[in-house]
């Protein structure tokens, strides 16, 4: 492989922002809709499925316990096997490849007809959400300006809270049984998220290969095509000029792929302190959410006696203050900067979280107040969570960056989205107070555990360019 000189970075970063970017956005962010829709189905049904005449012989705990755990176990795999496809073969190829599998998966979800093969294709499911984990932000990243990346990737993984509204609003029609029956109401929820799968999977073709990726495996030429595509397309939505950056260019050494063993030498020996703040806000984030929100139907049901048809709409309203928290305050994460954001967010939840648990334990808190509660924990959080994918996907090069959203995603998923809603759901499954709320109680130490990561190990990352926050493997080292 030769070494080139390229611009291609700077170009993509000086970009003003335009409509185009808007159909990154909508191409590609589309995916945490799915995701969300997903979670908040399965919490949401999870009494229905266990009910005589569901259709499938399954417990509340087997569905919010063992399914959600293999949901999670398949995107942590999902995740690692996709993140190498990705820095291999390039991000549009897995991006497509993910969702297909998704929808596979998803539509064979609604066809169960015993517990093992509902847990099978919730496995699968998982397998492809990972997937478009690494692949989606990664590409993401690499096409959305400096100066718009950290609230754009933060509003992005928000909108997984916009498919978890839309799941739970859905579960509200699906499970009234004067509307469909009890074994087929439930089917159709994971149905209709194939067919917007689907919808997705043709918006998705028009976006464009990252030329980042491009350039550095030997695609110099369709880089540039891509790039000044791009180019063309922004002058043409915004009327303005491009300023010149030919003279910040970055010399590359190209390479067709980057092994196992250099990226666990980037990771582990290169950047460790950057490794242990990825590990510790992915470990955080799934403790809260995988732990707390898989089981949040069993609380309501259990511990206050609401209806399995009702608890869609306390669910709808976490869930938008989940949505809120990204949209109203991802600015912030490019002006008042990550560091301050990310450990506020982490620290300031889990403070929430604690005062929560208290609450409930004592008896203090209805179904409505609860939720109440719940939607002010996570309208912090949700931004917290968010960055965490920012944070590992700009912070180590450009060849392992797939890879390393994959990592720390499968590794801090498996620590506290496996462990978590197994543990949990026994905790839950009784509606006795003082389990339930130690189970708060854990969400919350993980999250302050992670906050103070943040605060020790956090990296300045704002309006700052990819290759500037860590130099590209093939960059030459004279350069």
């Amino acid at each position: 492989m030769q070494t080139i000189s390229t611009d291609i970075p700077a170009r993509l970063d000086r970009l003003p922002w335009s409509r185009w970017h808007w159909t990154i956005v909508i191409g590609l962010g589309s995916v945490w809709i799915l995701d969300g829709l997903e979670v908040t189905v399965v919490g949401s049904v999870a009494g229905r499925l266990s009910e005589p005449g569901s259709g499938l012989a399954i417990t509340a705990a087997q569905v919010s316990g063992l399914a959600a755990a293999l949901y999670v176990a398949g995107a942590a795999a999902g995740a690692l096997f996709f993140g190498w496809l990705t820095d291999r073969f390039g991000r549009k190829k897995l991006f497509l490849i993910t969702l297909a599998v998704y929808l596979f998966a998803t539509a064979m979800t609604a066809l169960s007809f015993n517990m093992w093969w509902f847990v099978f294709f919730r496995f699968l499911t998982g397998f492809g959400i990972g997937g478009e984990y690494a692949a989606i932000n990664s590409a993401i990243d690499e096409l959305i300006p400096r100066k718009y990346r950290g609230r754009i990737d933060i509003v992005i993984n928000g909108t997984f809270w916009l498919g978890a509204t839309a799941g739970a609003l859905l579960s509200i029609v699906v499970l009234n049984t004067d509307l469909f029956p009890a074994d087929i109401g439930w089917r159709l929820s994971f149905a209709l998220g194939a067919v917007f799968g689907l919808i997705i999977l043709f918006v998705r073709r028009t976006v464009p290969e990252s030329p980042r990726w491009q350039f550095i495996h030997g695609r110099e030429d369709a880089a540039e095509r891509t790039v000044t595509d791009i180019e063309d397309q922004v002058r043409a939505g915004t009327g303005k000029e491009l300023e010149d950056v030919s003279d910040q260019r970055l010399e590359i050494t190209q390479r067709r792929a980057t092994g196992f063993g250099e990226i666990a030498s980037v990771l582990l020996r290169l950047y460790p302190k950057r490794a242990v703040l990825g590990f510790s806000l992915f470990v955080g984030q799934a403790f809260l959410y995988n732990a707390i929100i898989f089981n949040y139907a069993l609380i309501l049901t259990k511990s206050f006696d609401i209806e399995n048809a009702k608890v869609g709409y306390y669910f709808a309203v976490i869930c938008f203050g989940n949505f809120l928290g990204p949209l109203l305050l991802g600015k912030l994460f490019d002006t008042i900067g990550r560091k301050p954001m990310i450990a506020g967010c982490y620290i300031g939840s889990s403070i929430l979280l604690f005062g929560t648990a208290w609450l409930f334990n004592g008896g203090h808190l209805s179904a409505v107040t609860l939720t109440a509660c719940w939607t002010a924990v996570l309208f912090v959080a949700s931004c917290g969570a968010s960055a965490a994918y920012l944070t590992v996907s700009e912070i180590f090069p450009m060849e392992t960056r797939a890879m390393a959203i994959a990592f720390f995603y499968a590794i801090g998923t498996a620590a506290g989205g496996i462990a978590g809603p197994l543990v949990f759901s026994k905790l839950a499954e009784d509606g006795d107070p003082g389990r339930i709320a130690l189970a708060f109680a854990i969400g919350a130490t993980a999250m302050l555990l992670a906050g103070l990561v943040e605060v020790v190990f956090g990296v300045k990352a704002e309006q700052r360019s990819l290759e500037d926050l860590a130099r590209p493997l093939s960059a030459s080292k004279e350069a």
